[in-house]
């Protein structure tokens, strides 16, 4: 058989119409290999052997200090690898087969994914100290207030930009950034005030100078965080025991406030 599957040119290689078929065959192929293999370890028991745990930015440097020297010690076999990316582009890697299980923000309703509470934490206002705002806190304040918000892509800036909405309040469209860690140094600036996640503040907060912390009256503006896996994966039973042993994680970590579910 002489079917030419690619074309190259001088500068790369394209595929032909019967290259795009038969890598759309082995895509295939190769996903029912993969869960062939999952299928194999779920019967060895929970999380033994590799496991591919996909986290989003806003929740890996606060959740896997706490997290991973408890799966250490109660699942010594677990070769467990972390990947660290927007909420996009880690369920992108899940429903490509290419992780097995992602942390996020919920709800993330997708077709396909199956998700699992681990926690409620609130948002706390971090202001300049110069400002001073109190306690208890109306959402309304926002409207007289500059907030600032991470890049697009963040489920976080997203969440922060539903709270404005819901009071009306605006966000100052000249100052983004691409991390919490560089949003709170711009609030230290003076350049505006901004939402963090409780579980974040003990790390962010010690960095920056001049600041005041400011909690919402009841009931505070919130996220939930969870895990989400596929729904056809056979691994459904070893997600459950690693939503539970996180959760047993946070609740005992002195360092987090959130509402373990």
């Amino acid at each position: 058989m002489n079917t030419r599957l690619v074309e190259r040119t001088t500068r790369r290689v394209l595929l032909t119409p019967a290259g795009e078929r038969v890598a759309r065959r082995a895509e295939r192929v190769l996903a029912e290999l993969d869960r062939l293999v999952e299928e194999v370890r779920a019967v060895g028991g929970p999380l033994v052997g590799p496991l591919r745990l996909g986290v989003i930015p806003t929740v890996a440097p606060y959740l896997l200090p706490v997290v991973l020297p408890r799966l250490a010690a109660e699942f010594p076999e677990l070769e467990l690898t972390v990947h660290e990316e927007q909420t996009d582009q880690i369920v992108a890697e899940l429903l490509a087969g290419r992780l097995d299980v992602v942390v996020i923000a919920l709800p993330a309703p997708l077709p396909g994914v199956t998700e699992l509470t681990l926690y409620d934490e609130d948002f706390i206002l971090v202001a300049p100290d110069s400002y001073d705002l109190g306690d208890d806190l109306p959402r309304a304040a926002l409207n007289e207030l500059d907030v600032i918000l991470l890049n697009e892509g963040h489920c976080l800036r997203d969440q922060a930009l539903d709270v404005c909405r819901q009071v009306g309040a605006r966000a100052v469209a000249a100052t983004y950034a691409t991390s919490l860690a560089t949003l709170v140094q711009l609030v230290s600036g003076g350049l505006g005030v901004t939402l963090v996640p409780e579980t974040a503040l003990p790390v962010e907060t010690r960095r920056a100078p001049n600041l005041r912390l400011h909690r919402f009256a009841p009931p505070a503006p919130s996220r939930r965080i969870g895990i989400g896996y596929r729904t056809t994966s056979p691994r459904a039973a070893e997600f459950d025991v690693l939503a539970a042993s996180v959760r047993d994680a946070v609740a005992t970590d002195a360092a987090t406030a959130v509402r373990v579910h």
